[in-house]
């Protein structure tokens, strides 16, 4: 690509974190002419905004700011609040990617006239006859197409992932130390970007209103074990920290919002062959179709390995039959599909799936 690109001009999502360091570095030395913009999720980011900063100056590239708080709160918090109230466990960065993030990207390079987009994720674009697609990055240990999933083509057409080719995450703080850059040693962040330090995200959904009361465990049958401390404090799976105990292990299979009940079960009761998901979103071209029937990888959650399914539309999305039975299927994630490496799509797990 570098022969085609010189003096191209790209917008780089610049966090000033390691991976969109590195990824601006090599968008560089690939001949581009990189900006580096820093999204400001909170309104709040100061700090971490002048550590971007700080990069692209280290860097010698434009740097850009953009408070995106007010759309943020509008749909990504807003959404996180309501998928807890309805019993569900939200990816927000999967939302966020589509509505925000990129959205931003590309309304801003079109301003300024940039051709490219790109970012530090872990993916792979690929051009095929009936569209862009977006395949796993070849380090699969980091590799992040799960979250990239909702993506359409005006989006891709134009999206580059430097990181893509890169075999380990070593690999790239080498190459930040010899161009002797100041976060080559910085630590990857592992927390939700809107929530801040120290803070639970029990008392962040409280600070938001969320309200959620006390009510009943209950078995499969319906029979009341005990009481709970409200919804928003279990997930599908969960065994510890239930505030009760039982006498013999037990996990949380199901969460009823609409009694407000917290199911629990053995083990064996997370185990289902069949996912049902909703507001599903087909990569590549609309009009090629998936076969219905088609055999599939897929995972249903990020750090889950992908498995063998079969995949079949419904009325509202589409269904996995899974052959290995996948365990603790959970509302609001994901469950996304593969080609081989090449990311066909995703919707969002529904309640009700045993």
């Amino acid at each position: 690509m570098g022969e085609n690109a010189v003096k191209k001009k790209v917008l780089l999502g610049l966090s000033g974190g390691v991976d969109s360091t590195a990824a601006a570095l090599l968008l560089q030395k690939q001949g581009f002419s990189v900006q580096g913009l820093f999204f400001d999720v909170t309104g709040n980011c100061d700090e971490t905004a002048r550590r971007a900063e700080r990069m692209a100056s280290e860097l010698d590239i434009p740097f850009y700011y953009k408070d995106a708080s007010a759309v943020f709160k509008d749909t990504i918090i807003s959404y996180f609040c309501r998928s807890y109230e309805k019993g569900e466990t939200p990816n927000p960065c999967i939302f966020c990617n589509p509505g925000v993030k990129f959205k931003i990207l590309k309304e801003t390079a079109d301003e300024m006239g940039a051709e490219f987009l790109a970012t530090g994720h872990y993916a792979r674009i690929r051009k095929k006859e009936s569209g862009y697609y977006i395949y796993r990055g070849k380090n699969l240990k980091k590799d992040q197409s799960y979250m990239l999933y909702r993506l359409e083509q005006d989006i891709l057409s134009r999206l580059i992932f430097p990181l893509g080719e890169i075999d380990s995450k070593e690999e790239i703080r080498a190459m930040l130390r010899k161009e002797e850059l100041t976060n080559a040693e910085d630590k990857d962040s592992q927390e939700i970007c809107f929530i801040g330090p120290g803070e639970h995200y029990i008392d962040y959904l409280k600070r938001y209103g969320v309200t959620s009361k006390e009510g009943d465990f209950v078995d499969r049958e319906g029979r009341v074990m005990g009481r709970h401390s409200g919804l928003i404090h279990y997930t599908i799976g969960q065994r510890k920290g239930l505030g009760i105990t039982f006498g013999r292990p037990v996990f949380v299979t199901g969460l009823d919002p609409d009694r407000n009940q917290v199911i629990l079960g053995e083990n064996k009761d997370l185990f289902t062959n069949r996912i049902k998901a909703v507001l599903p979103v087909y990569s590549g071209n609309a009009n090629a179709r998936i076969p219905d029937g088609a055999v599939v990888q897929a995972k249903i959650r990020y750090a889950a390995p992908a498995s063998q399914a079969v995949f079949h539309y419904t009325e509202d999305g589409f269904s996995l039959d899974f052959q290995e039975a996948q365990r603790a299927a959970t509302p609001g994630q994901s469950a996304v599909f593969y080609d081989g490496d090449r990311l066909l799509g995703g919707g969002v797990i529904a309640a009700g799936q045993r």
